[in-house]
């Protein structure tokens, strides 16, 4: 196969993480990845380091986007509402991106990688800290983030076995733990 003589670095975490999410991240290789580039593997180490590396960049482009597709979601003013939409934008990703939701979820699995979670849990902050009170936003937070991130977690390993309705579960659940946040601020 000839080798194109120019890719890019955003190609190649494009590529990455069409295919993790294909074939899981214990599947990922550099050979599949400059295959899907259309470089040949030695040239591909021009963009990144090692498999590691990789696996660094797909996290932070992953970051990115579920940041910003959180941050889009919580628009309307009302904190109420724009928590529910953001959590709700969240999950919703977690579905369209389950691989890359559990690398997120275990960022010290690959070396080198730094959570950006400043800038990732801004407006989830703000928006606790609106509904809860700055002395209780915090811990309003990862209630919160606990709750969604183990309800998701269930939900995309099938372990909800009882049956009944997820969707309805998921309401019920956002409702009291979003109840609960804003009972801490009377």
């Amino acid at each position: 196969m000839p080798a194109h003589a120019q890719t890019s670095t955003a190609a190649v975490v494009t590529a990455g993480r069409r295919l993790l999410e294909e074939h899981g991240t214990d599947a990922l290789t550099m050979r599949d990845v400059a295959a899907a580039v259309g470089v040949r593997p030695p040239s591909l180490y021009k963009r990144v380091r090692s498999r590691a590396d990789l696996l660094r960049l797909i996290l932070e482009n992953v970051t990115d986007e579920l940041t910003a597709v959180t941050d889009a979601a919580a628009n309307s003013g009302n904190p109420t509402a724009d928590l529910r939409s953001l959590l709700t934008a969240y999950r919703d990703f977690a579905h369209a991106n389950p691989v890359a939701y559990a690398l997120m979820n275990a960022p010290q699995a690959i070396p080198g990688a730094t959570a950006r979670s400043e800038r990732s849990s801004a407006t989830l902050l703000r928006l606790v800290t609106e509904l809860a009170g700055p002395q209780h936003a915090l811990p309003a937070a990862r209630t919160i983030v606990a709750w969604a991130s183990g309800f998701i977690t269930m939900e995309l390993a099938k372990a909800f076995r009882l049956g009944g309705d997820l969707e309805q579960a998921w309401n019920f659940g956002l409702n009291r733990v979003l109840n609960a946040i804003q009972c801490a601020n009377d």
